[in-house]
């Protein structure tokens, strides 16, 4: 419902159709990339060396794919989004506006794979809430949300949902503290540093005041 929902909002902020061999205002796709027919990409949208986009996914406006970047069907992108060289999202992921992929992170779409067995019927749903970051080189097992602005360190292995603005390092990953949309680690008065917005705990979460 939730990857439904935000890919009718895309549609809503007017993603416009983009097709291999047309060119549209400020979006870019660099030559040795592949889109298939039917994808949607936003406009001011650049897609570079070697990428991939499958035919029905939905890329917002103003994104940057890195090089070697994947986009299967049915995957969504927001606006602004991020993703660095060496990134595949899979069906089944969705971004909201603003995540940051950093390089060589990894998403998953199935619990349990096997090569013999076929499971694409059981593509587990992952939500990236908007403002996100998750480090290079992380891992997420399918099935999670990870709320609005958390940050993901470099390496870590997401296997539960993560609140928002959480800090979370390790394998497995564990909450470390709290940032602020800026990224800026929160200390005890959890007033940002760079921006001197206020936040406050209430019943274990974290809001911006």
């Amino acid at each position: 419902m939730r990857l439904r929902v935000l890919a009718r909002e895309i549609s809503r902020k007017g993603v416009e159709t983009q097709r291999k061999k047309t060119t549209m205002n400020t979006t870019f796709i660099h030559k040795t990339a592949v889109v298939d027919d039917g994808a949607q990409i936003g406009n001011g949208t650049k897609i570079w060396h070697f990428c991939h986009v499958m035919g029905t996914a939905q890329i917002g406006k103003n994104c940057v794919l890195g090089q070697n970047v994947f986009v299967g069907n049915k995957a969504v992108l927001g606006n602004n989004v991020k993703l660095q060289n060496n990134v595949s999202v899979y069906e089944g992921v969705a971004c909201e506006d603003d995540v940051f992929l950093g390089p060589s992170m990894v998403f998953t779409n199935v619990v349990n794979p096997r090569s013999a067995v076929n499971r694409k019927e059981e593509f587990k749903k992952t939500l990236v809430k908007k403002g996100a970051t998750i480090g290079a080189n992380a891992t997420i097992v399918c099935g999670i949300i990870l709320g609005e602005y958390c940050f993901i360190g470099a390496g870590a292995v997401i296997t539960k949902d993560v609140k928002p603005y959480a800090l979370m390092v390790g394998v497995p990953a564990r909450q470390k503290g709290w940032v602020s949309r800026s990224g800026a680690i929160l200390g005890d008065d959890l007033v940002c540093p760079e921006t001197g917005e206020k936040y406050i705990l209430a019943d274990g979460f974290l809001k911006l005041i």
